[in-house]
């Protein structure tokens, strides 16, 4: 709990995880309703249908590529920190 408190243990890796998975589940909701505004439209309307499929299927590559960069970064910190606490174990 110290180490929570004293911001030496990161919570944000969980948050990502978490707004990854209501990334992905806006990406299909928006491309359903994208799909059925299309379908739904006199004349015009398979544009935007195709634009509801990439939506759903590239969406949440997107949003998995965008999540990862930002663990990376977490990732970075992690290994920083433990080299750092190697090299001051190593000097003492």
């Amino acid at each position: 709990m110290e180490d929570f408190l004293r911001f030496k243990k990161m919570i944000t890796p969980v948050l990502i995880q978490i707004l990854f998975w209501i990334g992905v589940v806006v990406s299909v909701v928006g491309g359903l309703i994208a799909i059925v505004a299309g379908a739904n439209q006199e004349r015009g309307g398979g544009s935007i249908v195709l634009a509801g499929i990439l939506w759903i299927l590239l969406g949440p590559i997107a949003v998995r590529v965008y999540c990862e960069l930002l663990i990376v970064i977490f990732s970075i910190n992690d290994t920083l920190t433990e080299t750092k606490n190697l090299l001051k174990q190593r000097d003492q």
